[in-house]
């Protein structure tokens, strides 16, 4: 009896673990879901308030604007390429790291033009502008150089298997179409079967036989439409019986 008690009191105990543990992550995944969402809106926020002042605020303000905007846009859709292809591509884990060191320059660069534009003097902004633009368009430079490359080799294992798929079907679409005399006679044909009581066996006197001559190609018999595989782009199979209207 104390053993029992002693084995459900441990099985609660493991269930409570397991309540615990299970709830814990579900608070955490959400917390990570609610802090991506936020910061979505923030980055979402932040890029129509600088193409608003892009346009609104002309003069170095504004190009201090397109500059952000720039650089935002482009260190992005390389992280998204990288990130996405990374699942699928072991190789892309030493570009993903050359591309957060890039990244370093890329915040830091970010954040000295956001500084900027809370700077009252227009002048020294406006002498500081190319050394910023050049730095801002190495930057950028550096992760299209990573973001296409990654595209090129997405592109390029697609065009692989595609051709290897190709010839793969070219392959069974020729041995789908290839049948032999022997195969034929094996199902009946005029070479595999002795010839009938009653029929002529040699027609070379002009006689017709009702059976296919031994050259000609052997009949291939229709599946059933009904009994077929459906796919999306498959009209669904007409039955017997069916009346359109």
């Amino acid at each position: 009896m104390e053993a029992a008690v002693a084995i459900f009191g441990l099985l609660f105990v493991l269930f409570v673990l397991a309540g615990v543990f299970l709830t814990v992550k579900a608070v955490k995944a959400a917390k990570r879901g609610v802090d991506r969402t936020v910061a979505q809106a923030r980055r979402t926020v932040e890029d129509t308030t600088l193409r608003a002042r892009q346009i609104a605020q002309p003069g170095v303000v504004g190009e201090l604007a397109q500059l952000r905007l720039s650089l935002r846009t482009s260190m992005r859709a390389t992280q998204d390429v990288l990130h996405t292809g990374s699942p699928e591509d072991a190789s892309l884990s030493e570009a993903i790291g050359l591309f957060e060191r890039l990244s370093a320059h890329g915040h830091e660069l970010d954040d000295e033009l956001k500084r900027l534009e809370r700077e009252p003097d227009r002048a020294t902004i406006a002498a500081r502008l190319p050394e910023l633009r050049e730095r801002m368009e190495r930057i950028t430079h550096s992760a299209e150089s990573l973001r296409w490359a990654a595209r090129d080799r997405a592109r390029k294992f697609a065009e692989d298997d595609l051709a290897a798929l190709s010839d793969q079907i070219d392959v069974e679409a020729g041995a789908l179409r290839h049948w032999t005399h022997d195969e034929a006679g094996a199902a009946g044909g005029p070479s595999g079967t002795e010839a009938r009581p009653g029929q002529a066996s040699d027609t070379a006197d002009g006689g017709d036989s009702w059976g296919p001559a031994p050259d000609a190609p052997q009949a291939i018999t229709a599946r059933d439409p009904r009994t077929q595989p459906s796919y999306p782009w498959q009209k669904a199979p007409r039955t017997e019986g069916t009346t359109t209207t």
